[in-house]
């Protein structure tokens, strides 16, 4: 099973545990092409229901500090978009079962060259495709080569972001709708704005039961047992990183990181909110 049907029933496992679905983000390549299929492998052992494989770019005008330095390093390091397909291969051969979904920003994709490349990545065993500079209007033909390749796509909304304008986002989605936290960057907080829980109230009551994941700025396990009984799913990313840099990148460290944000995940006794999306 790969694909959207993947990616959905990830979510599923994570709703019959009782918690909110674990989403972690790692820049391939980061700090190195081995070590970073080996950091991806241990996230997905340590209880990550999903990873998203950041490829990367030389402008991620989306993430902040700590993402910034880490996919500039893997671009002095090397890295080269076409490399993703042999990282995909080798995660898959190595036992890698969960979903794992691309996160690019369109102009890798573009130079790459569409729509066989992400065919290829559907081969090697990509799950679904996050285009974080790719705008409603401007995003028909890589949502249809995503969709042709059998990935899931998975758009994102701002808090800004208009009523009906969510709306028309998250009935484009095939995987789930990314729901950004903050006007602004990726990064590391220590406070998530009051207003995040609202915010993911009013993206379900839009998305038509659509799954609704949160990301920017979930750095603790105490803002994952906030967001968990209101989001679908959790995006952790830079505070991952930082994490790793911060011990070394020691394998044992890392599993009890993912461990902590796992278990604060876990759903209340009282269960689930009426209008959580069904998937």
């Amino acid at each position: 099973m790969r694909g959207v049907e993947a990616v959905r029933e990830a979510f599923r496992r994570a709703r019959a545990e009782r918690r909110a679905a674990l989403i972690l983000y790692w820049p391939v390549g980061y700090p190195d092409l081995e070590a970073s299929i080996r950091i991806v492998g241990l996230l997905a052992r340590a209880g990550a229901d999903l990873i998203e494989l950041g490829l990367p770019f030389s402008d991620p005008l989306a993430d902040g500090p700590v993402i910034q330095r880490a996919v500039h390093r893997a671009l002095q390091a090397g890295f080269r978009t076409p490399q993703i397909l042999e990282v995909l291969a080798r995660l898959r051969a190595g036992g890698v079962g969960i979903p794992l979904c691309l996160m690019s920003y369109v102009n890798p994709l573009l130079a790459a060259g569409l729509p066989g490349f992400l065919e290829e990545a559907a081969r090697a065993g990509a799950d679904g495709l996050i285009v974080p500079d790719l705008p409603l209007e401007e995003a028909e033909a890589m949502r249809g080569a995503a969709g042709a390749a059998g990935l899931a796509w998975i758009p994102l909304a701002a808090p800004t972001t208009p009523d009906e304008r969510l709306a028309r986002i998250a009935a484009t989605a095939t995987g789930f709708l990314y729901l950004v936290s903050v006007t602004g960057i990726t990064g590391v907080r220590d406070r998530l704005p009051e207003e995040v829980v609202q915010h993911l109230r009013r993206a379900r009551r839009q998305a038509g039961g659509v799954l609704v994941a949160v990301g920017f700025g979930i750095s603790r396990p105490d803002h994952a047992a906030g967001l968990a009984p209101e989001a679908d799913g959790l995006v952790v990313g830079s505070a991952l990183i930082r994490h790793a840099e911060a011990c070394g990148f020691d394998e044992a460290a890392l599993a009890a990181f993912v461990h902590a944000m796992r278990t604060a995940a876990a759903l209340p006794d009282e269960g689930l909110p009426a209008d959580r999306g069904s998937g």
